[in-house]
């Protein structure tokens, strides 16, 4: 898998994203903002492309989004309560109507019996309306799980515009 696959993928999904009046914007922990940087990679995406949070740690996903601490302490960061709680408190802060947040474990450490290196949430929604999460569990070193994780999320955005028309 190439960041190729991920250009490719994202060429496919301008003329829908434009065509449809959509903008993305994206809520990202293991990422580290790969996938806005995607997204800006392309001239003209601010016709598609609203905001990114980065919100690597526990606090600014509290802070920045409106995760509720709560869920954090009982399901950790790496779940489906929180980056369902983290997309959904993204689009209440931005311009977006296509809500996409990650959180995952890319690696070398990090790990545990129930969340092993390699697990990573992804979260799609419109606003006010959880569209779909997702966990998967990807192998390869960080950034071989962080470039898959990418991939996922623009499939996502794909399998969304589908069910639009």
């Amino acid at each position: 898998m190439t960041e190729n696959e991920i250009t490719e993928l994202i060429v496919q999904l301008i003329p829908d994203l434009i065509g449809n009046k959509r903008m993305i914007a994206t809520a990202e922990s293991c990422t580290g903002g790969w996938i806005a940087k995607s997204i800006t990679d392309f001239d003209g995406s601010s016709q598609w492309f609203d905001a990114s949070i980065v919100t690597y740690s526990n606090k600014a996903k509290v802070e920045l989004l409106g995760v509720k601490q709560n869920t954090l302490d009982t399901y950790g960061a790496v779940s489906q309560a929180v980056v369902k709680e983290m997309v959904l408190g993204l689009l209440d802060r931005t311009n977006a109507n296509i809500g996409i947040s990650i959180s995952g474990i890319a690696g070398p450490g990090g790990g545990s019996d129930g969340k092993p290196v390699g697990t990573v949430w992804i979260a799609w929604a419109t606003p006010g309306v959880l569209i779909e999460s997702v966990r998967f569990q990807f192998s390869g070193d960080r950034n071989q799980v962080r470039m898959l994780a990418v991939l996922e999320a623009f499939k996502g955005i794909q399998r969304l515009l589908r069910s639009d028309n």
